[in-house]
């Protein structure tokens, strides 16, 4: 409810429990469950791109590199996606255990300090607390979330130890696909992204409903990252430079020692020299190599010879 005035007596508080968005299951535990519902969902949709061909224009690496160079099944990605997502959801419920229960009530109240102290109009303090405020604090617990990410990633690369008992579990998939975004060994899944996103929606103070918007948009980020293709319209390719080519690098032999950050930003590759140095390079090529490879399969399909892959480059 927007205040009509700012007045100069606080509105009182009367504070009570929080309804939840759903009747039927708590804020709490629609942030835990929404975001591995997200995860299988999108997995699923680029599952059905690879199985029935519906985007090989936009392919990283064609299927039968992934059959030949990956070093896991299938089925073995899923059983350990899954008992990662079993983790994770019995972490939550250990930290929603000694969190006080969300309450409202006190929302004139906040409004009523912001107009006081930033001489906001009523409406203006509305603006700020339900829409500035929140976005704030996730873009905050992006970048909490990917400093983190950051530093223990490269920390796993460069010891030795670190990397043969855990990382490398990842690194079997050579030609990444979104089933095995989370596929990581127990402990790395813990530290890293479990760990990663509870200290960014904590140290942010996140609310539930916040976390929910959180957790699930960092879980989709993650699977497209891993997706393999390259998608002009993908959102999450428009919108961040950390995307599924950039990451896609780092799972390469050559590029294995770069492209440590993850998910949304480069600013520490940047600012630490950890950027792959070809890049650009690297995504000009694989384009091409796609491109040539879709349109001789087109060609041959129909009976044609080849189209050249330069006639195409706008395309």
């Amino acid at each position: 409810m927007i205040m009509n005035s700012t007045s100069e007596v606080p509105p009182a508080v009367y504070e009570a429990i929080r309804p939840s968005l759903l009747s039927w299951i708590s804020d709490e535990k629609l942030a835990l469950f929404l975001p591995i519902i997200a995860y299988w969902t999108s997995s699923l949709i680029f599952h059905a791109f690879d199985q029935y061909e519906l985007m090989e224009k936009y392919r990283i690496h064609t299927p039968e590199e992934l059959l030949k160079r990956n070093k896991c099944t299938v089925g073995e990605v899923v059983r350990a996606v899954l008992l990662q997502h079993f983790v994770q959801t019995m972490a939550g419920f250990g930290l929603n255990y000694f969190e006080p229960p969300q309450k409202t009530g006190h929302e004139a109240y906040e409004m009523w300090r912001l107009s006081k102290n930033f001489g906001l109009s009523p409406a203006a303090a509305y603006f700020v607390y339900y829409w500035v405020m929140p976005f704030c604090k996730i873009c905050l617990g992006f970048f909490i979330m990917d400093t983190w990410q950051y530093m223990l990633h490269r920390l796993m690369h460069n010891n030795k130890t670190l990397y043969k008992h855990l990382h490398s579990v990842h690194h079997r998939l050579y030609v990444p696909y979104a089933f095995g975004a989370l596929y990581n060994s127990v402990i790395e899944g813990f530290l890293l992204d479990t760990l990663g996103a509870g200290l960014a929606s904590t140290v942010t103070s996140m609310t539930a409903r916040e976390a929910i918007i959180f957790y699930t948009f960092s879980t989709l980020k993650t699977v497209d990252d891993h997706c393999g293709y390259e998608i002009p319209w993908d959102p999450f390719q428009i919108l961040f430079p950390n995307n599924s080519v950039y990451h896609d690098i780092h799972h390469q032999s050559f590029g294995i020692k770069t492209n440590f950050s993850q998910p949304f930003f480069v600013h520490w590759d940047q600012l630490f020299n950890t950027r792959y140095p070809k890049t650009n390079a690297y995504i000009a090529e694989q384009k091409r190599i796609r491109l040539e490879k879709y349109y001789a399969k087109k060609a041959a399909n129909n009976g044609q010879a080849p189209e050249k892959v330069e006639d195409k480059k706008t395309q």
